[in-house]
């Protein structure tokens, strides 16, 4: 992801979690940090032509990786299209030398958890209120990386999914 890519990736995320977006400032702060030799971050977009149809961003810290945003547009739900974001972020978390991914899901988010739990994460507890103003629940969830086969990471299918490097 890069500095150009935030006004159409806001446009997404107020289309897809219209009471708990991402501020603009949130995205800047973000790719700030995912610059240079100490950078832990990976934020990544998929385009469709001109138009971005997915994004996701991932944190390392130590051992401890975090899945931070993972978002499809709405017409390109069921295409194959967050599996290879995902897919992205595990590579990260792998390259940061991770022993596991954390992230936290929305409890009424079925789809993501369903998602997430085929490529290996494991609901470890809840987080009361994560989600504001709409006070709804965050089921915690794990990947072990020690315990993950590689084959996610080695997905050739992630062709298309545009990012930056930002470990570099």
């Amino acid at each position: 992801m890069r500095w150009w890519d935030i006004d159409p990736v806001l446009e997404l995320e107020r289309d897809l979690f219209p009471e708990d977006a991402w501020s603009r400032g949130m995205f800047w702060s973000e790719l700030a940090h995912s610059r240079g030799p100490e950078a832990t971050r990976r934020y990544v977009v998929a385009e469709e032509g001109d138009r971005i149809v997915g994004y996701a961003g991932l944190v390392a810290s130590g051992e401890q990786a975090d899945v931070q945003t993972l978002s499809v547009a709405r017409d390109r739900w069921g295409s194959g299209l967050g599996p290879q974001l995902l897919t992205e972020l595990l590579r990260a978390a792998t390259a940061f030398e991770c022993a596991e991914v954390m992230l936290e899901c929305r409890v009424d988010n079925a789809r993501a958890q369903k998602l997430y739990e085929r490529f290996g994460f494991q609901p470890i507890g809840l987080r009361r209120g994560y989600y504001q103003p709409g006070n709804v629940d965050a089921v915690v969830m794990r990947l072990s990386m020690a315990s993950d086969s590689g084959s996610a990471a080695d997905d050739p299918s992630v062709n298309g999914v545009q990012g930056t490097e930002t470990h570099d």
